[in-house]
């Protein structure tokens, strides 16, 4: 990708954003994160326990942080695309989940 790419839709986005999870511990760390907060935010709600939300944000980026930081050594793409990183993050999880991605 070229520094000052700007890319237009999330179609255009996502091949982008796997390429920047291509190694198989940040992937495995990014869908634990994202299921944890999916947890979270169910109890937040049924339990109307507010702060599981502050801990659902927090631990989500601790996971996907780590699986940048320590394994893909790239900076997460949530820097630059935030929206598009996060609509991202939860299709790379669904798309584990149902058998479309692989860890």
């Amino acid at each position: 990708m070229s520094p000052g790419k700007r890319f237009r839709t999330f179609r255009e986005f996502y091949p982008f954003y796997l390429s920047e999870h291509g190694h198989p511990v940040s992937r495995r760390l990014h869908f634990v994160g994202t299921t944890l907060v999916l947890v979270l935010v169910v109890a937040a709600i049924s339990t109307q326990t507010w702060w599981l939300l502050a801990v659902a944000l927090v631990q989500a980026y601790g996971f996907a942080w780590i699986g940048h930081f320590f394994f893909e050594h790239n900076r997460p793409a949530t820097f630059k695309y935030p929206l598009y990183s996060l609509v991202g993050d939860w299709r790379m999880w669904w798309d584990t989940l149902t058998g479309r991605l692989r860890f």
